[in-house]
């Protein structure tokens, strides 16, 4: 049995967020734009287990911007995780991406 003074394990986490901002050419309803954020929304939740959500300009019909979060224990691994939810996005979506930004937040900051 140990009799020492306790011992305190720090655990770093790092949290992850991108920003994508997309453009809906021609799309005239919330409807054609919900189609394409659930769709998006799917994918990167299935692919990479990430949190994703509409995050601005939800009355706008030709604007969409999600935000992705995750979280690890290393910022490798966030920073690697938002780098391909990113690639995969750019390669599948049938709109175009305008703007897209990473965020890394740490809690030893």
């Amino acid at each position: 049995m140990y009799n020492g003074p306790p011992v305190f394990i720090y655990e770093i986490m790092i949290i992850g967020v991108l920003t994508l901002e997309f453009r809906l050419h021609g799309n005239r309803s919330l409807k054609g734009k919900r189609k394409v954020s659930l769709s998006l929304k799917q994918k990167l939740r299935n692919k990479f287990n990430v949190a994703v959500a509409e995050v601005e300009a939800m009355d706008v019909h030709d604007k969409l911007v999600l935000g992705v979060v995750t979280t690890a224990n290393e910022t490798a691994k966030v920073e690697s995780r938002l780098a391909k939810a990113m690639a995969m996005v750019e390669a599948i979506s049938p709109v175009e991406l305008t703007k897209c930004n990473t965020e890394i937040f740490s809690d030893s900051d």
